[in-house]
């Protein structure tokens, strides 16, 4: 292996970089997909159109009213109307539910008869319908335990990891993921498939530069550049995104290392396998952001995976970066976490063998 090759190479490699003005994509776009989504994604549902149909008027029900209007999660409107018409607003996307307190319903209360209060939920978001479902539910539990009326239970509720219940500490750390899967695995597809597309692939096969020299002259200048993009997106989590930071930043900066190396593993196969850049462009996009979004845990938690889906997701090496992740910005366990281990030797493999068969793959020949 020739070093002053490879120097040359590199060097031609950072030239192209610039000149094309790919390496602004290089720092944009990570910053960009973390900073949209990051403020984009929600899962907390808040000022939920809410109309309340006071057919008691009573005390109670006035308080009732006030709880559901002086809280962030519901907008609540108190409207004289009939079923039908309320049911009307919410097939109009006018109103996300609607609650019908019904006649004498404080006076069954207090007397222990059966007392029923109407909830009607939009459920065309199954999400957002469980989660205006516990709301309500907890509202309702927190008047009836002021008013003294004897509840079966209490719950005694703490929040571990998140104890704010920020929906930036459990969305922006698993956009990383997302972030550091795409982006270099764009970066070292198009960089092979551009020599192919333009016919500098020639000088390649003309040449007495062998695999590997090609190999680590293509692939170190994207790994360079996504290294300081570790940096950029940690800054981005904690001072823009106000996340916390109470694990290890060894396992975090190691654990993006690797997986870098593994985004542009998967980037080199699908340079291998195409030889125009769209196509490169648009099989990247699939192959990385689907997995991405689906089986990373973002929006859903693998362990509430079952089947087909469960599987899938250990297949993709996000779901473990993602987990190490997690555990550096939220738990802190670190490598005392045999979990994290294990999953920390996962990317390890994941990377040995997508670089191991890009290299078997690449003939230095023209097929």
């Amino acid at each position: 292996m020739k070093v002053g090759v490879i120097k040359a190479y590199l060097k031609k490699e950072f030239i192209d970089l610039w000149r094309s003005k790919m390496i602004i994509m290089v720092y944009l776009i990570p910053a960009m997909i973390v900073i949209l989504f990051g403020y984009g994604i929600r899962m907390e549902v808040i000022h939920s159109r809410t109309v309340i149909i006071d057919r008691d008027d009573t005390k109670l029900s006035h308080e009732i009213i006030r709880a559901f209007s002086t809280t962030k999660y519901f907008d609540a409107k108190v409207l004289n109307i009939t079923d039908n018409e309320a049911l009307k607003l919410i097939k109009q996307n006018k109103a996300d539910l609607f609650i019908i307190i019904p006649h004498n319903f404080e006076k069954n209360l207090m007397h222990s008869s059966d007392s029923e209060i109407a909830v009607y939920i939009d459920g065309s978001f199954p999400l957002r319908a469980t989660t205006l479902e516990g709301y309500v539910q907890g509202v309702f539990l927190n008047l009836l335990e002021k008013n003294g009326v004897k509840v079966p239970f209490k719950i005694n509720q703490r929040n571990f990891f998140n104890e704010s219940m920020r929906d930036e500490n459990g969305i922006v750390p698993g956009l990383i993921g997302l972030t550091m899967l795409i982006a270099p695995a764009i970066i070292a597809a198009l960089l092979i498939v551009k020599e192919k597309e333009v016919g500098t692939i020639f000088n390649f096969y003309s040449s007495p530069v062998s695999k590997i020299e090609f190999l680590i002259a293509k692939l170190i200048p994207p790994f360079v550049l996504y290294s300081l993009n570790t940096f950029i997106l940690f800054l981005i989590a904690v001072y823009i995104f106000k996340v916390p930071f109470k694990g290890s930043f060894l396992l975090y900066f190691l654990a993006s290392e690797i997986y870098i190396a593994i985004s542009i593993g998967i980037g080199l196969l699908v340079s291998i396998i195409t030889s125009r850049q769209v196509t490169a462009l648009v099989l990247t996009v699939l192959i990385t952001v689907i997995p991405g979004f689906l089986y990373s845990g973002i929006l859903m938690p693998i362990s509430s995976m079952t089947g087909e889906s469960y599987i899938e997701a250990h297949l993709f090496p996000v779901m473990y970066y993602n987990h190490l992740l997690y555990d550096a910005f939220l738990i802190a366990q670190g490598f005392n976490s045999p979990k994290n281990v294990e999953y920390f030797f996962i990317l390890i493999f994941y990377a040995i063998a997508l670089l191991f068969i890009g290299s078997l793959l690449l003939k230095k020949e023209l097929k």
